[in-house]
């Protein structure tokens, strides 16, 4: 004992000094660490973001919630339940790393071919799934493939869950580059929600830059409000009052003509172009029927209104034609409506 003492001491009045070195070291980076905030919290946030991830959780969600974790972003995982059940500790994970959760079915299959009872069943199992993994009991759900129809509506709607589509389609699903998806989300306006996935690579590597283009613009991923289906700031409250942008009343002018064909259709989507006449440059209002969505745009720079369904659409220097693709979301045989065209 009398041998080991003065070494214990020893230890001791080292460990005291080095504890005071790492105590001084601390206190002289206090101003430095609080200057390397994370990118959502050191932008200015004068509108939100809803950044959406689907069809997880995967073997890859660890790879994707670094990803997130060091752009400082939180976003919103539309979860599949069957994958929720495989995977109990990815969903856990999700939650733990700031995400939001919410339901994307139980095997996403084509829910409007089902019928009202298969699925109230689906979406119960895949709600009662994430909410076993996780504790949190979803309140967003995501059709699969965007298809829905008043019924799966109202079921969601009884399992206390809003619908959410999107509003900006990311294209990952369907082999776009990095740029091409950083391209797409550079779209997004504030209050407006962007399809990604969960699981692919270049959707991973899309989000530094994703992430830069939003800060440039002052806007920063926030929640989707259940109230609203909009985004919002990540503690829930309502939006400055730019977001979503309103549709800005047309400049005072002449009347011009504009005329809408439909030359592309397919099974989820169609294109819609819009010719003017009368005028060099023009505004033009269109409205969409919910739950269709506009998830591309060219030759014009567009605004919405707060329900996401009426765009105004300006010109920009690329002629008279401008377009846009829309996606059905189980509504096949509505189409765009002109409601003016103003010139000047």
């Amino acid at each position: 004992m009398s041998r080991l003492f003065p070494r214990t001491a020893l230890w001791s009045r080292r460990l005291r000094a080095a504890l005071a070195v790492l105590a001084t070291a601390v206190a002289m980076c206090g101003v430095v660490l609080a200057a390397t905030s994370t990118p959502s919290s050191a932008a200015t946030c004068n509108g939100y973001v809803g950044l959406t991830f689907d069809d997880g959780p995967t073997g890859n969600t660890s790879a994707l919630l670094n990803v997130l974790r060091n752009n400082g972003v939180r976003a919103t995982m539309f979860n599949v339940g069957q994958n929720v059940q495989n995977n109990r500790s990815a969903a856990q994970a999700q939650v733990a790393a700031g995400m939001w959760v919410a339901n994307h079915s139980w095997n996403h299959a084509h829910m409007t071919s089902m019928s009202q009872s298969q699925m109230q069943s689906d979406l119960s199992q895949t709600s009662s799934a994430i909410q076993s993994a996780t504790g949190s009991r979803p309140v967003l759900f995501r059709p699969p493939y965007g298809e829905t129809n008043s019924t799966l509506q109202s079921v969601a709607s009884s399992l206390g869950m809003r619908q959410v589509i999107w509003d900006v389609d990311s294209q990952d699903w369907n082999g776009a580059s990095v740029s091409q998806i950083v391209s797409n989300a550079s779209r997004l306006q504030a209050g407006q929600v962007i399809l990604m996935h969960d699981g692919i690579q270049n959707t991973r590597d899309a989000i530094p830059q994703i992430m830069a283009n939003l800060t440039s613009r002052n806007l920063c991923p926030g929640m989707i409000s259940p109230s609203t289906g909009r985004a919002v700031a990540p503690d829930g409250t309502t939006p400055p009052p730019t977001s979503p942008p309103p549709t800005t009343p047309p400049p005072s002018g002449g009347t011009c003509t504009a005329t809408a064909t439909t030359p592309n259709v397919w099974g989820d989507r169609y294109n819609t172009s819009v010719t003017v006449s009368g005028a060099s440059t023009w505004t033009v209002v269109v409205a969409i029927t919910s739950p269709q969505r506009v998830s591309t745009i060219w030759n014009g720079t567009a605004t919405w209104d707060s329900s996401g369904t009426v765009m105004t659409m300006r010109s920009n220097g690329s002629g008279n034609t401008f377009g846009f693709t829309t996606m059905t979301n189980g509504n096949s045989s509505a189409r765009p409506q002109i409601r003016s065209c103003t010139s000047g």
